[in-house]
């Protein structure tokens, strides 16, 4: 019987709403290591443990990563891909490495399905969920760059509140003083001046920036950049 350790996890949040408890995952994931043929070594468990943290970090993800590389097992068995990894993307850059070391992967309960990443059906299902997450990701992102966008355009408010303005409701008006330092600043960009020179001149002047901190070279660069400003320039 080839040898295989399995992995339960439940975060803080999870233990107050009463989510699937670590020993009904345990008992799931032994049961299916049965079906399976697997000989349990270990079962590592974690507990108040947030999925956001990577693997590598968590006190029984660092024990789990040391019977891999010990060769000690060549199966990894968890309930669900969110017990292991932050995402789908974090499962298939790990379960590659794990691929070339001749290592496994199964998550026992994938909407009702197993997933085994041994079998080519199993690899091809991962990468799907990995290809879907990094969609929902960019068409997350889109929406949000349009979203801002069409608020920059129309000056509606949007935090945190630029450079030359005020917010007032949920308008953006514009803040005289400040909108004569940004011309300033295009001034100085067209008459050749580095970003570093301008974030000196305006630290020296005793200008503030919006947060009241100092300026630096990556500050003036996102206020040249930022579309509210192209009038301006």
């Amino acid at each position: 019987m080839e040898k295989a350790v399995c992995y339960v996890r439940v975060s803080t949040e999870e233990q107050a709403r009463g989510g699937v408890s670590l020993a009904a995952q345990e008992e799931r994931l032994k049961a299916y290591c049965n079906m399976a043929g697997l000989e349990v070594v270990e079962v590592i468990r974690e507990e108040g443990v947030s999925g956001a943290k990577p693997l590598a970090v968590r006190p029984g993800g660092e024990r789990l990563l040391h019977l891999i590389a010990r060769k000690k097992v060549k199966h990894v068995v968890a309930l669900k891909l969110d017990r292991l990894f932050r995402d789908a993307e974090d499962a298939l850059r790990q379960t590659r490495a794990w691929d070339k070391a001749g290592i496994a992967l199964h998550l026992v309960d994938m909407g009702g399905q197993t997933l085994n990443t041994a079998t080519a059906m199993g690899r091809f299902f991962l990468n799907m969920m990995a290809a879907f997450a990094e969609l929902e990701r960019n068409l997350i992102a889109e929406r949000t760059a349009t979203a801002l966008a069409h608020k920059k355009a129309h000056r509606e408010a949007y935090a945190p509140t630029p450079y030359g303005f005020e917010r007032v409701g949920d308008t953006l008006q514009e803040n005289t003083q400040e909108q004569e330092i940004i011309a300033q600043i295009f001034a100085w960009r067209r008459a050749g001046w580095s970003l570093r020179k301008i974030a000196a001149e305006l630290n020296k002047r005793g200008v503030p920036t919006k947060q009241g901190g100092r300026w630096y070279a990556s500050t003036v660069r996102y206020l040249l950049q930022n579309s509210l400003y192209q009038e301006v320039a």
